[in-house]
């Protein structure tokens, strides 16, 4: 099974590289919902397409699956018995093995405080319900090709005592090494790639979160106010009305 391809000690890096030699019957992807008729035509129309499908009826099942298969991309509805989508996504995320994995949610709540719920939990996507079959299966496959797209050319990030490891998917500050959930990586990431340029908040939308994923402005603040607290302030530019920039300390 592809599954003991991948460990915990494995570099993120790698798993992508796997990813990208896999066929479709390898992606695996685990669908929770606590509808059984969501969950039937979901998984018929995913497996139709190829895919590799497993489910499960709440958060805490998902959580029990998913560390026995680990799974390219988990879909996960918000309001759930036993455990809820957000509390099982916050559980994903502080486990390091699922760094890599996708979350995406699909769910009918469309409030504006459960999407920025979601994307504080660490989710990489977010859909309301009603939803035809079809567009879940285009957007399976638009968040995968992004992954595949992950870019090998510049695996660490150094700036004074900064370092950002990308192929282990970790940040070390003053001896200091901690992770961060996948989307703060990633924005730190780009911020940081780009030293001194201002990069404009549509085009931090779009590498981060995709050209497809409606979310509030608010987004963007609440995840670079969570890198100020954790990285250091110094760090980071607002240019109102425009975007960000990482700033390199001056010696």
């Amino acid at each position: 099974m592809l599954v003991k391809f991948f460990s915990p000690n494995k570099p993120i890096n790698l798993y992508i590289r796997e990813i990208k030699k896999m066929k479709k019957k390898d992606i695996r992807i685990l669908l929770v919902d606590d509808e059984p008729d969501v969950i039937e035509i979901i998984k018929y129309n995913l497996e139709q397409d190829g895919y590799n499908v497993k489910t499960a009826s709440n958060g805490k099942e998902a959580l029990i699956k998913a560390k026995k298969s680990i799974p390219h991309l988990i879909i996960m509805d918000v309001m759930m018995p036993e455990m809820d989508g957000i509390e099982a996504c916050e559980n994903l995320r502080s486990d390091k093995i699922f760094n890599d994995t996708i979350i995406m949610f699909l769910t009918a709540r469309g409030e504006d405080y459960s999407h920025m719920a979601a994307f504080d939990a660490g989710a990489d996507d977010y859909v309301t319900k009603p939803i035809k079959p079809k567009i879940i299966v285009s957007k399976v496959k638009a968040l995968l090709r992004r992954l595949k797209k992950e870019d090998d050319s510049q695996d660490k990030i150094q700036v004074g005592k900064l370092i950002i490891d990308k192929e282990q998917y970790e940040v070390t500050h003053k001896g200091q090494t901690f992770s961060l959930p996948r989307k703060e990586f990633e924005l730190l990431y780009l911020l940081a790639s780009k030293p001194d340029k201002v990069i404009k908040r549509e085009k931090i939308m779009e590498n981060i979160w995709g050209s497809q994923v409606v979310v509030g402005d608010r987004t963007i603040d609440v995840h670079i106010r969570k890198l100020r607290e954790k990285v250091g302030d110094k760090f980071f530019k607002t240019v109102k009305g425009v975007g960000y920039k990482f700033v390199k300390p001056i010696k």
